[in-house]
């Protein structure tokens, strides 16, 4: 298993980031729309720095039903911005906290 970012590609400490948050699984909406199996399955490895990154832009209930996959983060102008500005910074470094914004 690699040690790359999926959004940003940069080499560095990761975590793992539910792309359906755990604390939706429980929702109606939810569990009609995806299988148990892909609830607890769709698991991305990021950095620290896009990890916070996707919290701070999106509600939990977005990312579930909007962004559900790294293609579809991708996607997302704001998360395409960080990972281009993010994306040619050396592997330890850690961009400062801002306010949240969530759309």
């Amino acid at each position: 298993m690699s040690n790359c970012c999926e959004l940003c590609g940069r080499i560095t400490g990761l975590t793992r980031h539910h792309l359906i948050p755990k604390r939706v699984h429980r929702s109606e909406s939810i569990r009609a729309r995806f299988s148990k199996e892909v609830l607890n399955q769709r698991i991305a490895r990021l950095c620290k720095a896009c990890h916070r990154h996707v919290h701070r832009t999106f509600k939990e209930r977005d990312l579930a039903v909007h962004f559900h996959s790294i293609d579809l983060l991708r996607e997302h102008p704001d998360i395409k911005a960080f990972v281009d500005w993010l994306k040619d910074k050396p592997d330890d470094f850690s961009p400062r906290l801002s306010r949240r914004k969530r759309t």
